[in-house]
């Protein structure tokens, strides 16, 4: 018996051995022993911010991301794929990356390990069919891994817990390398493009789409709007402006994952190029016959988008979605966070780290307050009402027929 199983974002149905998932269906199949059965079209990328840009609801993602990250599984969550095929491990268990974790949770399977030969055997938009941990194009098998489960994440995870001594060590290590390589950022030797946005003694909100950057912008709204600080978009967190109704003054990145949208929007565009001066992401923006600056510094982008607020005199640096700890930097493909931790020792002073600040405040406002405040919102209302001289008489038939209606 095969069964063909579709997603089921909206579903209501409750799998207590699945940790509540939002898709108890798939797992409660594979716990039956029945087969999985899925049939879509492909997309795929090796680098997953790429093909997210693609990628359809329904769609199956390929991808070759080993550790999946939590910006890149939101990203994917976001898209909602039939599902996901990986030609990697999704979590390898040398760091508690949690990325594979949301997935599966969100109710997307993941078809896992699958080898980098699926991407000389599938070609973008041809139709795949998944049956159980074989992927098929037409009658042929072209590629096969295993089933991912949140039993396996977990014991990765419990695996990585363990494991993560060891990494801190070497991320410590690599840390103070870099960072006595790269004093010259905390020393103030670095040569800084001439711009034309006005920063001296203003806010400078700095956005990267890193975690929880969606709902920490939504949170700070009111902040924005109030005091119209300068906006520096790192990469794609140019769009993440744009999403929220925001233009960018300045985009600074390497240009690999913003879009040609923000790139057009009349923002100063600064090019973060290798401490060596090579600037891989200049050609794209020259091809689109845009005027941008280059910036060479070792480090993140995030960090140039720092120490450029701090050259020109920002009183305040508000950061949102930036990367600050171990996890964070591995995600990256970093081993330290030389660079970054002496820019942070730097502008410190007047950096305020927004990350997370959504799970610290909350907008919303209770029922309870909400009766509160009408009450006490009617009680004037109903005072001006009874002394005005133009409500009076309304008054005044108002409690005779109450008296005519009980007999007062």
């Amino acid at each position: 018996m095969v069964l063909l199983i579709g997603i089921c974002y909206n579903t209501n149905l409750k799998d207590n051995n699945a940790n509540n998932s939002k898709c108890p269906g798939i797992r409660f199949y594979l716990s039956m022993g029945w087969p999985m059965l899925i049939k879509g079209k492909a997309r795929l990328d090796r680098r997953t911010k790429n093909l997210v840009k693609r990628l359809r609801k329904n769609e199956i993602a390929i991808i070759n991301h080993d550790d999946i990250d939590e910006v890149a599984a939101n990203a994917l969550i976001d898209i909602k794929p039939q599902a996901i095929i990986n030609a990697l491990p999704s979590i390898t268990g040398r760091y508690p990356a949690r990325g594979a974790y949301k997935i599966l949770k969100a109710g997307i399977p993941i078809i896992d390990e699958v080898g980098e030969a699926v991407f000389e055997e599938i070609k973008e938009g041809s139709t795949v069919i998944i049956k159980d941990d074989m992927v098929f194009v037409g009658d042929r098998m072209v590629a096969r891994g295993k089933i991912l489960t949140l039993k396996d994440v977990e014991e990765k995870i419990r695996e990585a817990n363990q494991n993560i001594k060891i990494e801190l060590d070497n991320f410590v290590d690599n840390t103070l390398e870099y960072a006595k390589k790269e004093k010259d950022i905390l020393l103030g030797n670095i040569e800084v493009p001439a711009l034309n946005t006005d920063m001296l003694g203003k806010h400078v909100l700095i956005v990267v789409r890193g975690s929880s950057y969606k709902e920490d912008l939504r949170t700070i709204s009111f902040y924005i709007q109030e005091e119209r600080p300068v906006l520096i978009g790192v990469d794609g967190g140019a769009d993440a402006l744009l999403e929220f109704g925001l233009k960018p003054d300045i985009i600074v990145g390497d240009m690999d994952s913003v879009s040609d949208e923000a790139l057009k929007s009349g923002a100063e565009i600064v090019v973060h190029a290798y401490a060596d001066g090579r600037a891989p992401g200049l050609e794209r923006v020259k091809k689109m016959g845009i005027d941008a600056k280059i910036m060479a510094m070792p480090g993140t982008s995030e960090d140039v988008a720092m120490i450029l607020a701090w050259e020109y005199g920002a009183s305040l640096i508000v950061a949102v979605g930036t990367h600050s700890n171990m996890i964070d930097f591995l995600e990256k493909g970093r081993k330290g966070m030389g660079s970054t931790f002496l820019v942070r020792l730097k502008v410190g002073s007047i950096l305020v780290d927004a990350r997370g600040v959504s799970q610290l405040y909350k907008q919303s406002l209770s029922s309870k307050y909400l009766m509160q405040l009408l009450m006490a919102a009617m009680v004037p209302i109903t005072i001006i009402l009874w002394v005005s001289p133009a409500t009076k008489p309304f008054f005044r038939l108002l409690w005779l027929q109450l008296k005519l209606l009980f007999n007062i």
